[in-house]
């Protein structure tokens, strides 16, 4: 069934205003009453469609994500199909760096603790570094895709960007782990 126009004005509003604190004061120190507010709707009408911060976080991202999710399943290589895993692996690290720089609050706000592991993107990414990883010859590719999505942790981010670390020095760093995906590079392989 079709969205009712002032739900969608409703929902347009929230994700708008949401957007905006979570960039102005990051989304630790955002309520949902001061989404609420800034939206100009009820309380009722922001929990009957947002049962918490992490899910309008996910909202927001939802489209970015697609984007990159699109860009890995069928774009041009490295970053989509055709390239070497360990290529595959740094560009997707360098797309997700670049995803953090211009949307950490957001991301932030979507993954909370645990809440990171259950959110649809990170079940996608987590597929992908798998595939890589087992491409590579990986002894054990399902527990090195967590191991490898690890570096792209929020708070990790936000912590080194702080400290004066730029993005392409991150980048710059996950690319050399990347190459431990290329052949005979670290004992990845299986036996």
């Amino acid at each position: 069934m079709p969205e009712r126009a002032d739900a969608a004005r409703n929902r347009a509003k929230i994700l708008e205003a949401a957007e905006e604190l979570f960039t102005t004061r990051g989304a630790a120190e955002v309520t949902m009453e001061d989404i609420a507010r800034a939206a100009g709707v009820g309380r009722g009408t922001l929990y009957r469609r947002y049962p918490d911060r992490a899910s309008i976080a996910v909202a927001l991202l939802d489209e970015h994500e697609r984007r990159l999710q699109e860009q890995l399943l069928r774009g041009d290589p490295p970053l989509g199909p055709g390239a070497p895993p360990s290529a595959r692996l740094a560009a997707f690290y360098a797309a997700m760096v670049e995803l953090l720089e211009r949307h950490a609050p957001l991301v932030l706000g979507a993954e909370v603790g645990h809440s990171r592991f259950t959110t649809g993107a990170y079940g996608f990414w987590r597929t992908h570094v798998r595939v890589l990883a087992e491409a590579a010859g990986a002894a054990d590719p399902d527990v090195l895709a967590d191991v490898l999505l690890a570096p792209l942790a929020p708070e990790l981010f936000l912590h080194q960007t702080s400290r004066g670390v730029s993005p392409e020095r991150i980048t710059a760093a996950l690319r050399q782990l990347a190459g431990l995906l290329e052949p005979g590079q670290g004992g990845l392989e299986g036996g």
